[in-house]
């Protein structure tokens, strides 16, 4: 990793892969023949991409029977004790309807209403994510979402991997298909003779289900166009480097675009780390994914101050964004941009994203400067009442009047005005 000393404010961001013009024609292609064809155009596909001949796109009782026995005890319980960890947390977020009174008799307030029907998809490909189920699914369960359904890629045994299978049978989770990609987007927005549509499609996936969100945003709500992984670690001379370079790894292993950064006030951290990346990268089991990602995405910058580097890390906007120097509380307050942050030696982020708690569906590519983590709340919606009393509507009617006719519309006044004869 090319160690920079940074003076000023740099800035890592990249624009999120929108995909190619012939990538979008495919997407819409497979969107019209999904809507217009339903399983037919499902199996064609799973066929097609995913090498899979299916009979049946729902996985059967018999497949998570099955996925159990390829599971040992203790792996189910660790699938169990990171359920409870993030439902716990996010029952901490749910927020609860609320009513107003006023004296003179008018109500204000607002409705807490679950979606109805959510998507989740589960990517495959490179790796399986039982992770994925549990981020995805359990805030929608808090949030009281009432059909939760989930789609997966199958492998070209036409099989969901043990792992994935077993995390949403503990949850709960009874409508499971296997379909991936930009038709799996189209069937959960569109329906098809085996999958009825739902509200709201979250979960990631590759640049072909990117697009597909996109273009069906607006039919079915979207939780966000994710990036590629990112991490920035903030560390003084007190951080270890086999650990930092450790981290920044974690990340790099993920895709070749992803992006590990080191900021920090220590230049001989610097060298060290960089040192301990090349060191670790021979014996990582995806070695050419993650030094793809080191070569091309990867970068350490020394400041001279702690100041500096904060200023570094703000404008970098991290998806993930560790802080190990002398005292991480102290700088925390000083963050303002970041979608997860990890205090101290032992906050790996690793522990984020399996274990701890909160989400690990993060905004990446700099937006979180205006976007936040999955949580509860994107799984609900907010409804306005409003009860006006009649001593409130002769107090203001006239000037709810003056209001729309500043407006130019005659029609809202005139409404009002007709409950003040």
């Amino acid at each position: 990793m090319k160690v920079t000393r940074v003076e000023g404010t740099i800035s890592l961001k990249r624009s999120i892969d929108q995909g190619t013009e012939e990538q979008r024609k495919a997407v819409l292609s497979i969107l019209a023949d999904v809507q217009k064809n339903g399983d037919s155009a499902l199996f064609s596909y799973t066929e097609r991409f995913d090498g899979a001949r299916l009979d049946d796109l729902r996985v059967r009782r018999t497949e998570v029977e099955e996925a159990y026995k390829q599971l040992d005890s203790e792996t189910v319980n660790v699938i169990k004790t990171a359920a409870n960890n993030i439902r716990s947390f996010h029952e901490k977020q749910v927020r609860q309807s609320w009513m107003s009174y006023e004296a003179n008799g008018t109500i204000l307030g607002q409705k807490i209403t679950p979606i109805e029907a959510v998507g989740v998809y589960v990517p495959g490909g490179k790796a399986a994510y039982p992770s994925s189920v549990l981020m995805n699914v359990i805030p929608a369960q808090v949030a009281g979402v009432e059909r939760i359904v989930m789609v997966t890629p199958p492998g070209k045994d036409g099989t969901v991997p043990a792992g994935v299978l077993v995390a949403a049978n503990e949850l709960g989770v009874s409508e499971m298909y296997k379909v991936g990609g930009a038709q799996a987007v189209a069937a959960l927005t569109y329906g098809t003779e085996t999958i009825q549509p739902v509200d709201k499609i979250v979960g990631p996936g590759n640049i072909y289900v990117a697009l597909a969100k996109r273009e069906v945003f607006g039919t079915v709500a979207i939780d966000m166009i994710a990036g590629p992984s990112e991490i920035v670690v903030l560390a003084d001379e007190t951080a270890r480097a086999n650990e930092v370079a450790a981290d920044l790894l974690s990340q790099a292993e993920h895709d070749e675009l992803a992006s590990s950064v080191l900021v920090t006030t220590s230049a001989l951290l610097a060298d060290q780390v960089a040192e301990e990346v090349e060191k670790q990268l021979v014996s990582l089991p995806r070695k050419e994914i993650a030094k793809a990602s080191i070569d091309k995405y990867g970068a350490i910058y020394v400041t001279d101050t702690l100041e500096e580097a904060i200023s570094v890390v703000n404008e970098l906007a991290p998806e993930h964004l560790e802080i190990i120097t002398a005292d991480p509380m102290t700088v925390v307050s000083s963050i303002k941009h970041a979608g997860a942050i990890f205090l101290g030696r032992y906050s790996s982020e690793p522990v984020g994203d399996y274990f701890a708690g909160p989400n690990h569906v993060l905004p990446t590519n700099g937006t979180a400067r205006f976007s936040s983590p999955l949580n509860v709340d994107d799984f609900i919606k907010k409804t306005s009442i409003i009860s006006y009393s009649e001593q409130d509507m002769k107090k203001n009617g006239k000037h709810i009047a003056a209001f729309a006719r500043l407006e130019g519309l005659e029609a809202h006044a005139r409404a009002i005005e007709e409950r003040l004869k």
